[in-house]
């Protein structure tokens, strides 16, 4: 089962996990509309494809406010998202997810693995990596 990063933290949410709020749009549009109800201010623009390295690959950018959310929602959505996961051709963006910006003091890396040859969930967690967590 593949979930958009939405997707997921809506899970999280549901299981009473504090998560950023955050809204899907489709047009550059309803992308300045979910900034203004987060506030205004500093938000995340997310490209939702299921692939990792979105923010290497030019689908995560940083928003100071509701109109440079609209301009960075409309430089995604249309795109084809080409990262370490997608195809040569990429994944077309459809949707964006544009999320209560904050300030970052430490990046963690936290995933969990199916390993089907050892029939277990793996945990790799790291304090060192988040965006470069292959370099680690």
């Amino acid at each position: 089962m593949n979930l958009h990063e939405s997707q997921s933290k809506q899970v999280l949410k549901t299981f009473g996990l504090p998560v950023l709020d955050g809204y899907i749009a489709y047009t550059p549009k309803e992308a300045e509309s979910a900034c203004d109800n987060l506030g205004g201010g500093l938000c995340v623009v997310k490209a939702q494809v299921h692939a990792g390295g979105r923010g290497k690959g030019g689908g995560v950018k940083l928003a100071k406010n509701s109109i440079e959310a609209r301009n960075v929602a409309s430089s995604i959505l249309g795109m084809k998202l080409v990262t370490p996961q997608t195809s040569k051709e990429g994944k077309l963006v459809r949707k964006v997810y544009v999320e209560q910006g904050c300030n970052i003091d430490k990046e963690f890396y936290l995933s969990m693995l199916v390993d089907r040859a050892q029939r277990a969930i793996t945990i790799v967690a790291s304090s060192e990596g988040g965006m470069d967590i292959e370099e680690v």
